[in-house]
């Protein structure tokens, strides 16, 4: 009986030391999986702050570009508004009562002929005004132009663009700051 003893005894060293490593074991996995875990949270944890700060970034450009094609439409809008507001007082002035038209075209003589004595006058087709009534030595008709006038020299070296366009245009742009104001202010 002594070699089944011995060998029992042997079987139950071999299975003390199996329990041993198995409890080795596991204890290692738990620690292995603990570290792992313990990583995959920090990880999780730095993955969630990009990813929350490029969502944050992301909302801030959305935000930001939604703001500026807000500004971009209302821009466009103004301008638009601007530019009916000067279209229509063009044609008001272009259209304007012969009378008014005729006051108009006598204080633009009476100007030019501070720089031109002799000067003459050129004008739309559908102004009827004779040299006479502008008290000029001559007056052409252009079909070019709608209202107002273009005054000459006789030899044509000097003129003076009165058309109301280009008089509206120079006034337009020193007071747009100032017709905007008054418009959207």
């Amino acid at each position: 009986m002594a070699l089944n003893d011995v060998t029992a005894e042997i079987k139950t060293l071999a299975e003390n030391d199996v329990k041993a490593i198995e409890a080795e074991t596991a204890q290692e996995i738990a620690r292995i999986q603990s570290e792992t875990e313990a990583k995959i949270a920090g990880l999780k944890e730095s993955e969630d702050k990009r990813l929350a700060d490029a969502i944050a970034r992301m909302d801030r450009q959305e935000a930001s570009s939604s703001e500026l094609e807000s500004k971009k439409i209302v821009l466009a809008k103004k301008k638009e508004i601007l530019s009916n507001v000067f279209d229509e007082t063009l044609k008001e002035l272009e259209d304007a009562d012969p009378k008014d038209k005729l006051k108009h075209y006598v204080k633009m003589v009476a100007y030019a002929k501070t720089i031109i004595p002799e000067p003459i006058v050129i004008m739309s087709k559908d102004d009827k005004f004779t040299a006479k009534q502008l008290e000029v030595a001559e007056v052409k008709r252009d079909a070019k132009i709608k209202g107002g006038l273009i005054i000459q020299s006789e030899d044509g070296q000097i003129e003076i663009d009165m058309q109301y366009s280009a008089l509206l245009r120079t006034v337009w742009d020193r007071g747009i700051k100032d017709v905007s104001d008054i418009l959207f202010g």
